[in-house]
């Protein structure tokens, strides 16, 4: 709106349909095309945040992938960061941990806290061919993982110092497709995805595998869906929800290892699982999916949605933006502040 008012009030220095007032007898006009554009503005902003949220629920969350940012829950952007990122936190400090890409600045990716006042520190720098995600653990330390020539968990304390490392017992070929969001449990154990191997391991403190959740779906014996797994969250007694990317679909597994539910794209209103990746288990028990690939085929296509383990949905994002969220964390719902450790 104040866009629209400095084009009528500075007509020099704007061309555009709003800057007109060039004589007197124009006034009249001019006033009308302001008030014109008044109400264009004020329906162009109404109707944006209507599209990026709609739902029962509102929530604030931090999203990372092409672009890094904090939404409201009125939808609007409250922070950016102009760097393209795998993995995000925000702390209960208000410090946001971000995983970056592997680019210019960090050949190898790398895992950065940023203050309040914006003043970065660099926790780790990557060795390998990416960084692929980090965990900020409640006792201060942060578990990595590496890809590359030799793909590997570690635990490092704030000053980068490495505390637990074990090699990971993925794929070597594809460097880029060997694990997504590791996650520390609270035995000391991790679950890490690896994509190409179509499970998540669990592997013990010392690095040993102590069992697999198989993603491939029944029957396929030759992996012609990419049941890729991107998540590993632990949850409830035992449970673990999986994103499945390529799939497009996502699976609940008890804590047997068997599948007690599953979303695919005939549960919802359309096809919006489109390469599900990063998602989160609420207090109140539902999930929050995003897709990757929603927004290439259709950019008013719901770039995360929340749903119930019936299966309503309940909560849509849209921005109408090409490019999709590869993670986030869900802040707050309907502006009360989520206090406990996310599940992500």
């Amino acid at each position: 709106m104040m866009i629209e008012l400095t084009a009528v009030i500075s007509p020099q220095r704007h061309r555009g349909p709003c800057a007109r007032l060039r004589r007197p007898s124009h006034i009249m006009t001019g006033l009308i095309i302001m008030m014109v554009c008044l109400m264009q503005s004020v329906m162009t902003s109404s109707t944006l945040v209507a599209q990026q949220q709609s739902g029962s629920v509102s929530h604030g969350f931090l999203a990372c992938g092409n672009q890094t940012y904090i939404v409201d829950s009125d939808g609007k952007k409250v922070w950016t960061y102009p760097h393209a990122t795998r993995d995000g936190y925000v702390l209960e400090n208000g410090n946001v941990v971000l995983t970056l890409n592997k680019g210019k600045r960090f050949d190898g990716g790398a895992v950065i806290e940023i203050a309040s006042d914006s003043t970065e520190t660099l926790i780790w720098k990557g060795t390998q061919s990416e960084v692929n995600s980090a965990q900020p653990t409640s006792s201060g330390t942060f578990v990595i993982t590496e890809a590359g020539p030799n793909p590997r968990l570690i635990e490092v304390d704030r000053s980068g110092k490495v505390l637990t490392e074990f090699a990971l017992a993925c794929q070597k070929k594809n460097h880029h497709m060997q694990t997504r969001m590791a996650r520390k449990l609270a035995d000391g154990s991790f679950l890490a995805p690896h994509l190409l191997d179509f499970a998540v391991f669990h592997y013990d403190d010392k690095g040993v595998i102590v069992g697999k959740l198989d993603t491939t779906v029944p029957d396929d014996t030759e992996h012609a869906i990419h049941t890729w797994p991107f998540t590993a969250i632990r949850h409830a007694d035992g449970e673990t929800l999986v994103c499945c990317t390529h799939g497009n679909r996502v699976v609940n597994f008890d804590a047997d290892g068997k599948i007690n539910w599953q979303l695919n794209n005939e549960d919802l209103p359309g096809p919006w699982l489109q390469d599900p990746c990063g998602s989160q288990v609420l207090p109140n028990g539902n999930f929050v999916i995003t897709s990757y690939a929603a927004g290439r085929a259709d950019p008013n296509a719901p770039k995360m949605f929340e749903v119930t383990r019936d299966k309503k949905v309940v909560w849509t994002y849209t921005d109408g933006q090409t490019f999709g969220i590869h993670h986030f964390q869900i802040l707050d719902t309907d502006g009360n502040k989520l206090t406990e450790p996310p599940l992500k």
